[in-house]
């Protein structure tokens, strides 16, 4: 029950934040949530210092993102379960600390900057990685400054996240404190919110039809795909991708609403011109353009396109009912209870959390409401279930 309360108000902030940051186009959006998730968990664990509760609520959190506004939901989760894991990983090594807190926000925070690095690799290929190392080190050539490797660009990065890490964790032990004295002097009349609100986040498509031969199928493509592209197959690996994106892109055209929006397709473009101009960079022979480097521009697009068909997928196929009663035979019944219950209770939290307005004008105040509610919300849990 306590995993589904800190589940559900998790869920609900990554939705207003993350929409609120996916509306404006801020950089890091992906490390702004886990700053705010890491704060939010170790927040909580100053109410409820329960062993397994982080992990739970992590879990039931990753389950609701799959309800976002989002084509692309299983790298989020993945990201969110990752979180859950180390922070409650180094809690349960440290103990219930503030050097424990700190320690888990750094892990937590480096984890997003790590997901991100992996997933864009997972997307382009290691190529990705050489054109960004180039593109870091044409900028340091017109600064006058010497040429960085890889490592040192990626440890540069890590200090920052390190920083802000241990922040977020003294922050979550901060505002955990604080919020135990408020709950006593603070009420919030939940039953006053209608229960239609936030009703616009629920976007699955109900019409969209499952198939187990379907899971399986993808679930053995996706893999083969990538690897007869990186095992120097690259033409039939690039033929398969290609055949794959046609086929099942009009399969599940109404779950790939990511690939209707002109910033994806934007991305895309950009990654090739700067394939086609940094590939060769700092060679004796280069060119500001390159054909090499433009057909490896290409090779990302279509790399991508297969990611994001195979993974919309598999999103919609693991809807199907027989996965669902599978999980039930195998002793998940507490588990979809709670997921109920912060599934049913999820617009009533997002219509009492505050506007995106409130959370940019004060941050730290608007992740103290949620904490101050906890309680409220068992105990309306209870009665429900």
């Amino acid at each position: 029950m306590r995993a589904a309360v800190v589940g559900g108000l998790w869920a609900s902030i990554e939705i207003i934040v993350g929409s609120f940051l996916h509306n404006t186009r801020i950089p890091f959006a992906g490390s702004v949530l886990a700053f705010t998730g890491t704060i939010l968990l170790i927040g909580f664990y100053q109410i409820w210092p329960y062993k397994g509760l982080i992990i739970r609520a992590g879990l039931i959190t990753a389950i609701m993102k799959s309800v976002s506004p989002s084509a692309i939901i299983l790298g989020p989760m993945t990201g969110i379960m990752l979180e859950a894991i180390l922070i409650e990983g180094i809690i349960r090594l440290f103990g219930n600390n503030l050097f424990a807190y700190m320690t888990g926000g750094i892990l937590s925070l480096s984890s997003a900057l790590f997901h991100k690095i992996i997933s864009l690799i997972i997307y382009y290929g290691f190529n990705l990685v050489k054109i960004y190392v180039n593109v870091i080190n044409f900028g340091l050539k017109q600064l006058h400054l010497g040429k960085a490797t890889d490592l040192q660009i990626l440890w540069f990065l890590l200090s920052f996240y390190v920083v802000f890490g241990m922040l977020a964790g003294w922050l979550g032990h901060v505002i955990g404190r604080k919020s135990l004295k408020l709950q006593t002097s603070q009420r919030q009349d939940i039953g006053a919110v209608k229960k239609d609100a936030g009703k616009d986040f629920f976007v699955l498509d109900k019409n969209q039809k499952t198939s187990l031969l379907l899971l399986w199928l993808h679930v053995i493509v996706l893999p083969l795909g990538l690897f007869l592209v990186n095992m120097h197959y690259r033409l039939p690996g690039l033929v398969f991708m290609g055949v794959y994106v046609l086929a099942f892109g009009y399969v599940y055209r109404r779950a790939l609403r990511r690939l209707r929006k002109p910033v994806f397709w934007s991305q895309l473009v950009i990654i090739v011109l700067l394939s086609a101009l940094f590939w060769n960079f700092g060679k004796p022979d280069h060119q500001w353009f390159s054909t090499e480097g433009f057909l490896i521009g290409l090779e990302m697009l279509l790399r991508a396109l297969f990611i994001v068909v195979g993974f919309s997928a598999l999103s919609v196929e693991l809807l199907n009912e027989h996965v669902r009663s599978f999980l039930f035979r195998i002793g998940f019944g507490r588990f979809y209870k709670g997921i109920g219950l912060a599934f049913g209770s999820l617009p009533v939290m997002i219509g009492l959390l505050p506007s995106s307005k409130e959370i940019l004008h004060s941050p730290v105040k608007s992740l103290l409401k949620p904490l101050v509610m906890a309680n409220q919300w068992l105990e309306i849990f209870r009665k429900e279930g």
